[in-house]
């Protein structure tokens, strides 16, 4: 909803006898509850479990052509000029009001009201039917509007090459009906950069991903294009396509709409300094007064969208649900299955894995970035290029882009250590690890090495590993493997005594185990320290990634027991805060529990104590028993979990792990029981929902 301190007039006139018969002091406060009245009808508060509690000021649409069928260039995004309009009335009849980008940044920097429900109109790409069907319904609605530009498609004289297909210079607009527009008053110009609303080659095997983001691969080089470069071609382009729009719209722009919706912290600085300090963008969620007004979020409108499907989409946009409120259907998947020596195997692996996932019916994926070949628990390998791992294939951007454009899938995330790393012996934080406590043989073991997160040269080293996997892929999201731990014996290395004494604690593991009150500090203060470490590898990732969402692994015994925190350093409760999804490990096997379903209700009982928990909490089933050679877990057991979890009101499961060879779990039953589960989670869309899977 819009934001508004503007007072209904009519309420007040009709008021107005009382108003004039009270003392000037009742006065302000009439008119002060007025404002407030005003205000709760205006605005609805954002969803319980957004993470931005603040309401949503103004909703942009995105709109590409506006054409009749056999009229189009690309079907999916273009609506009819009946529909077109419908939609535009619609949100008339429905209180929204069309603002401008000045309103906007009147709003935003000198905090002049905007109008109810405030909507700006955007369009992308300068289709030619904006100006013939578009404009005369936005000339008849005067409605600000703003349209984005691709400079080398209007230099173009006869042809442009759109998306790798030549098309009619005719097709997208004139010069001078581009000044007819925006001498009306109603239309800015807006840069959709001048050569970059393209796919550049982005890595060996292929792909072409969107130039802004993707590090182009040289092949000439067997190399990627340095940074300097890659900033290099982004400025060149934006600088020359602000000139070539000053000259050919005698408007310089302020706006940079982001082809595809993809940008990064790098390219939107670059816009900035070259004067379009507003940047358009795709992603999910509201424009609250957090969201800054170089990464303003929009809806896209699509051609099959209907007045419902719009409705739920401004509605999910209001409430600011994380993620769009969508539940999690996700495969927990090896890429080590995919990985061969043999480039042509490999590429057959991937094929089959891309049928798998399209037979399984899920939305989400879980996609190891890493390898570990000698099992011992410690990542040796990654599959992207970075500065300080073994790379063991350039695979991860490869399969993670065929799985986002040829299935269903929504949301990718990589799976990732954070401190459990086998660097090379001759990486100088090679030998800054994790010191466990030898005390009792009993005690808790991690069993596996990791380095120490106290350790400078162990952070930078982690750093720099999330920072290039940032830039050599696409993801939506980034899970954190269950190695976000210390036991209640870890970690008494050099830098992390230096760390417990800025806590004010004892120096040694032994001496604050030794103290009851040390000991719960202790417990407390490294259970942040992992969380915080956590959160800042996300920020760096959402530098290159903006809209990442975060998840967890966590521990079940986290989730059934009280003193676990002592154990692992691990907390729900704090879980559930910080990160966007916590996915428990509820695995009743590899935990030995005597009863299944107890062990599945302890833990959702659990979830449910804690605010915004079911929202918050994925369960990750086991769908082998690796106590049993890695025996499958019968299709019916795992079936019946699914349903009963359902049942208990849980939104979001994974399994771990897929086998597409073996058909571990069963795909078709998998796909069903799915199935079962809406698309989001939410009544605020069940109201309006198209048919879903």
């Amino acid at each position: 909803m819009g934001y508004n301190i503007v007072l209904n007039y009519s309420y007040i006139n009709s008021a107005g006898d009382r108003y004039r018969m009270l003392k000037p002091m009742s006065k302000l406060i009439f008119v002060l509850m007025l404002v407030v009245a005003n205000l709760v009808v205006a605005n609805e508060l954002p969803t319980l479990c957004s993470r931005d509690q603040n309401i949503n000021e103004f909703t942009v649409l995105s709109y590409h052509e506006i054409a009749n069928k056999g009229e189009t260039l690309n079907s999916t995004y273009t609506v009819t000029p009946e529909h077109f309009e419908e939609q535009i009335r619609f949100l008339i009849d429905s209180g929204h009001h069309f603002v401008s980008v000045d309103d906007i940044i009147e709003f935003r920097k000198n905090k002049k009201p905007l109008l109810n429900k405030a909507v700006l109109l955007t369009f992308d790409d300068g289709y030619q039917s904006v100006y013939e069907n578009a404009f005369p319904i936005i000339k008849k609605y005067k409605i600000p509007t703003v349209v984005a530009l691709v400079g080398s498609w209007l230099k173009s004289k006869e042809r442009v090459d759109f998306d790798s297909h030549m098309i009619d210079r005719s097709k997208f607009l004139s010069q001078d009906e581009i000044k007819e527009m925006v001498l009306s008053g109603l239309v800015e110009i807006a840069s959709h950069t001048y050569d970059l609303h393209k796919g550049v080659l982005a890595n060996p095997q292929g792909n072409k991903q969107p130039a802004v983001k993707a590090r182009e691969w040289l092949e000439d080089k067997q190399a990627y294009e340095s940074e300097t470069s890659y900033k290099n071609r982004i400025h060149d382009d934006l600088l020359q396509s602000s000139m070539f729009l000053k000259r050919y719209t005698e408007q310089r722009p302020r706006i940079i709409v982001w082809p595809y919706g993809y940008y990064n912290k790098k390219a939107s600085k670059i816009a900035e300094k070259l004067g379009m300090f507003i940047g358009l963008t795709l992603d999910d969620g509201s424009n609250t007064n957090t969201t800054p007004l170089s990464g303003l979020r929009r809806i896209l409108v699509e051609g099959k969208m209907t007045l419902p499907d719009l409705k739920l989409a401004m509605a999910i946009r209001d409430a600011n649900f994380t993620d769009d409120a969508r539940t999690t259907k996700a495969a927990h998947i090896d890429l080590d299955y995919i990985y061969d020596p043999d480039p042509l195997q490999q590429e057959k692996n991937l094929g089959d894995l891309l049928e798998r996932i399209k037979k399984l019916g899920i939305n989400t994926v879980y996609l190891q970035a890493f390898a570990d070949p000698d099992a011992n628990g410690a990542a040796d390998y990654v599959y992207f290029v970075n500065r300080n791992v073994p790379m063991r294939a350039d695979l991860f951007n490869r399969v993670s882009w065929q799985i986002a454009t040829r299935t269903q899938v929504s949301r990718i995330y990589a799976w990732m250590p954070m401190i459990a790393w086998q660097l090379p012996k001759n990486n100088p934080a090679s030998k800054d690890l994790v010191v466990t406590l030898q005390v009792d043989p009993t005690h808790l073991n991690m069993g596996y090495p990791r380095l120490s997160p106290f350790s400078s040269k162990a952070r930078k080293v982690i750093k720099e590993i999330y920072e290039d996997l940032a830039k050599s892929t696409f993801i939506d999201g980034i899970l954190f493997h269950d190695d976000v731990t210390l036991s209640d014996y870890e970690d008494d290395s050099k830098a992390a005594r230096k760390e417990y004494k800025k806590w004010g604690l004892s120096q040694s593991v032994t001496e604050i185990r030794a103290n009851k009150a040390q000991f719960a500090k202790w417990t407390k203060l490294k259970t942040e320290y992992l969380d915080d470490f956590a959160m800042e590898l996300a920020q760096i990732l959402r530098d290159e990634q903006p809209g990442l969402k975060t998840a967890r692994n966590l521990y079940a015994q986290v989730a059934l027991h009280d003193n676990a925190q002592e154990w692992y350093a691990q907390s729900l409760k704090e879980s559930i805060k910080k990160y966007d999804y916590t996915a428990i490990m509820a695995m009743p096997y590899m935990e030995q529990a005597q009863n299944h379903r107890e062990f599945y209700d302890n833990i959702v009982q659990r979830v449910k104590e804690n605010e915004c928990g079911l929202e918050r909490t994925v369960m990750e089933l086991q769908s082998v028993d690796w106590r049993k050679e890695s025996e499958a877990i019968p299709s019916k057991e795992l079936s019946q979990t699914i349903e009963h979890l359902y049942g208990l009101g849980v939104h979001h499961i994974a399994y771990y792990p897929d086998n597409l060879y073996k058909n571990v779990p069963d795909a078709d039953v998998i796909r069903e029981d799915f199935a079962k589960k809406s698309l989001r989670m939410h009544d605020i869309t069940q109201s309006y929902a198209t048919p879903n899977n």
